[in-house]
């Protein structure tokens, strides 16, 4: 019976939260991000305003800035082309920040191809 009740728990959510992504490898060696976002957006003082792209250590690689809220288009997908990524690292870490709450959704640690 236990089992039942904590399937049953819905999954904790942020204001903003990183669904999905997908990764692709330019010629130059840079990466190109689409990441997928779900915000509790409220107007202009309460929205999703811009992801990043970390090393699973924490070193930032990229920032896209988002310059309004998406009350009326969620989920939403939006690009960053040109990150550099050192050689040897593996994974990625993508995490959205909601203005006013901050870093408190869910983040998405990616693979890189």
């Amino acid at each position: 019976m236990l089992w039942w009740l904590a399937a049953c728990v819905p999954a904790w959510a942020g204001e903003a939260d990183v669904i999905g992504a997908k990764v692709s490898k330019s010629p130059d060696g840079t990466f190109a991000f689409h990441v997928t976002i779900r915000s509790n957006d409220k107007g202009w003082d309460y929205y999703c305003d811009r992801f990043e792209v970390l090393t699973t250590d924490g070193k930032l690689l990229g920032v896209r800035e988002l310059l309004h809220p998406h009350e009326n288009e969620q989920p939403f997908t939006r690009e960053l082309y040109g990150v550099k990524v050192p050689a040897g690292v593996k994974q990625v870490v993508i995490r959205a920040r909601h203005k006013p709450r901050g870093y408190d959704g869910k983040t998405l640690t990616f693979a890189l191809p």
